[in-house]
């Protein structure tokens, strides 16, 4: 599906309709700040409300059938879901002759009402809207503000308000955010080295300028969770057993599934930025072979400066895929190289966790196909597990692609719905 996009370039267009938000601003109020939810509830409502998303326009009959509860609880929770504003009855669709109401198929109602997904990156940041299917409407790119985290956060969510504005026929009904870091779940705060903030408040800063309910991710465990909740192309992610999820692009790291829930530390996520490849990389904590210092798409360029693949003053990543895929073999051997440095170090997290299945996602994996046969056959090579048959299966990539981020939010944006509906709709109406 096409997903109309403007990319950082547009931002000029974006603070102009920044500004005319501004003149126009949305309601300001105490921010609410909720919890993610980054599992698979197995409560009666929620998992109706899956089957409907899944399976939709389904009647009641249908649903019974395909949850295996029974049809007194089906017909209680779809009643309080139609009341909660989260489905919807479709007369038109019954069958000719049906008679009573649990033949009336449902949907989920998806055209007036949808959430906003925000990815902020370290260089770039993403600002979705999605449909209570969980599918990405439409999308905009900005570049991530430099700087102290209020003036940041201001920026963008003021290009948060501004890309709102264009929706303004649906209710956003909650704020998903999903950032690198360490997150506080519970306050919506996040301490970012790389973006130099620290305890940036922002769950506050985007509750306050859009008025709604928001929850904040760690981006990697959201991107676990959009396997788990949204599926993908590939199909869905397992909800039995273990699953290691591993990211890599401008930053890498990790996440645990474990039975249908990804795993969330009290202390926020764990670090996998300084695990050593054997490279001869320099990193900014004065060690070599770190991790991110070897992959890293910043690392990647800086190292095809170095090899003359690229002018100084181009700094994309994108301009070193492009010359790997034109022939370039220099550009090729840095690719190859970032994609040995991948599978080691994915093999020396999957020794250590030796989970029942193993997932990658980001660019660094997904942007030049031709690196995952070295990732897989690194990976292979560096495992004392692999050749086992202790993984399930082989390294499954990410269904969702170049954009991972954008259901990274999204899994943020609809997750507390998709757990508790009809609380959270309360929640939701609690400060409308």
């Amino acid at each position: 599906m096409s997903v109309p996009t403007v990319h950082a370039r547009s931002a000029a267009s974006l603070r102009s309709r920044s500004r005319t938000a501004a003149a126009h601003p949305l309601r300001r109020s105490p921010a609410r700040v909720i919890a993610p939810e980054m599992r698979v509830s197995d409560a009666p409502a929620s998992v109706v409300l899956r089957s409907v998303v899944r399976r939709g326009p389904v009647s009641r009959d249908v649903v019974v059938g395909d949850t295996g509860i029974s049809t007194a609880t089906v017909n209680r929770h779809v009643t309080a879901l139609i009341g909660a504003g989260l489905l919807r009855e479709r007369a038109d669709l019954s069958t000719a002759g049906a008679v009573g109401r649990p033949r009336i198929p449902v949907e989920i109602d998806h055209e007036g009402q949808c959430t906003l997904g925000v990815h902020i990156g370290a260089t770039t940041t993403r600002i979705v809207a999605v449909d209570l299917r969980g599918v990405v409407l439409g999308g905009v790119e900005v570049a991530t503000p430099a700087g102290a985290a209020p003036g940041a956060l201001r920026s963008l969510a003021e290009s948060a308000a501004a890309f709102v504005g264009r929706w303004h026929r649906r209710r956003i009904l909650l704020v998903g955010v999903a950032i690198g870091g360490r997150v506080n779940t519970r306050t919506g705060t996040v301490d970012h080295p790389r973006l130099g903030w620290t305890q940036a408040p922002v769950g506050a800063a985007f509750g306050e300028r859009l008025g709604s309910v928001v929850s904040v991710a760690p981006h990697v465990e959201a991107m676990a969770a959009s396997e788990l909740l949204l599926g993908g192309p590939a199909g869905p992610a397992r909800e039995s057993g273990t699953s290691l999820y591993f990211y890599a692009r401008e930053t890498s790291g990790l996440a645990i599934s474990i039975d249908g829930r990804v795993h969330t530390p009290s202390g926020g996520p764990g670090s996998i930025a300084h695990l050593p490849t054997g490279s001869s990389a320099v990193c900014d904590c004065g060690r070599t072979g770190c991790l991110d210092a070897t992959v890293s798409d910043r690392a990647i360029v800086a190292a095809a400066h170095r090899a003359g693949v690229l002018p100084p003053s181009e700094r994309s990543i994108a301009a070193v895929y492009l010359a790997a895929r034109t022939g370039v073999a220099a550009a090729q051997r840095l690719l190859d190289e970032r994609a040995d440095a991948l599978g080691r170090a994915l093999a020396l997290v999957h020794d250590v966790l030796n989970p029942d299945s193993v997932q990658v996602g980001g660019q660094a994996f997904t942007a030049y196909p031709p690196a995952m046969e070295r990732v897989e056959a690194s990976f292979a090579r560096h495992s004392a597990l692999a050749t086992t048959g202790s993984t399930t299966g082989s390294i499954r990539v990410t269904g969702f692609g170049k954009r991972v981020q954008d259901y990274a939010a999204a899994a943020v944006s609809l997750g507390p719905i998709y757990a508790d509906p009809v609380g959270t709709m309360r929640k939701i109406g609690a400060g409308a």
